[in-house]
């Protein structure tokens, strides 16, 4: 039987890690127009409905990492936000997006139920600290250059900052200068710090800078579902996907996404993973 880890409060009736059902993250990578993030919100929550899993709708508002300087990063804090605010109104769904500023914790936790940390900036002290101040949950994605037995420190800078609750993400390493492999072990080990592990399945099988001379990243999409049947077996908790509903015209993260059709039979595999490993029965089969 798997161990298990102190459940996390997301919101009323929501929670991930313990005995909690698997969590899903999953939107498009940015927010490309308020049409576009609407649509997708409108779809995923009728594929959570219809799985009957938990589903919290992320989008970013700024993608200050993009590889060059032309890329579109979406539409800023203030419209972001208010477009998010509308996904939640119309949808009822929780929301995840990044902050890379400290100065953009505050006004983020204000829409948000969950902050998230880019794996690039999963060290940076200042943005810690000013998200554990918030009233969120922190997710915190695990650097591509990190073991997983060296987050112990990050997860001690927001629960000595007064956190209301830490999730971290696998999403791959690094392997050579343009691609990831993951290690399915960092799962149970990350989880040894007592908090939920969430799955980048989609991120994960990125392929950093392959695309247009090194100007954006490739992907290979194939392997999503089996990385994110291997994770859940390995004892993840929540599993996230950036889905669209034509990855070949996404404005982000397009050779990586998981075609938005795909997505509810995925779910109905990793939901009976998620509860065989835990010792349940009766939840939703492929």
């Amino acid at each position: 039987m798997l161990d298990s880890v102190t459940p996390v409060t997301l919101g009323p009736g929501l929670r991930c890690g313990g005995d909690a059902p698997l969590l899903v993250i999953a939107g498009t990578c940015v927010i490309e127009s308020r049409d576009s993030a609407l649509d997708h919100a409108r779809a995923l929550a009728q594929i959570a409905a219809n799985s009957g899993l938990p589903l919290v709708f992320k989008a970013s508002f700024d993608k200050a990492n993009r590889t060059a300087l032309d890329s579109f990063r979406g539409p800023g804090l203030e419209r972001g936000l208010e477009i998010l605010a509308e996904v939640r109104e119309l949808t009822g769904l929780p929301l995840i997006s990044d902050i890379h500023l400290p100065e953009q914790a505050d006004p983020a936790a204000e829409v948000l139920d969950i902050l998230q940390i880019p794996a690039f900036l999963c060290r940076q002290t200042d943005l810690l600290l000013a998200a554990a101040a918030t009233s969120r949950v922190v997710n915190v994605k695990k650097g591509q250059f990190l073991g997983p037995a060296q987050v112990g420190p990050l997860v001690d800078k927001l629960r000595r900052s007064g956190a209301r609750g830490v999730m971290l993400t696998e999403r791959g390493s690094s392997f050579g200068y343009g691609d990831l492999v993951v290690d399915m072990r960092s799962i149970p080990i990350m989880r040894q710090q007592d908090v939920p592990v969430v799955f980048d399945a989609t991120h994960s099988v990125q392929r950093p800078g392959a695309g247009a001379g090194g100007t954006v990243s490739g992907g290979d999409p194939a392997q999503i579902p089996t990385l994110a049947r291997a994770a859940v077996a390995a004892g993840a908790d929540a599993v996230f996907f950036e889905v669209h509903r034509n990855p070949a015209r996404a404005l982000s993260d397009g050779a990586n996404a998981l075609p938005l059709e795909r997505l509810e039979p995925l779910l109905g595999e990793l939901a009976a993973i998620h509860d065989l490993l835990r010792g349940r029965s009766g939840g939703p089969t492929p």
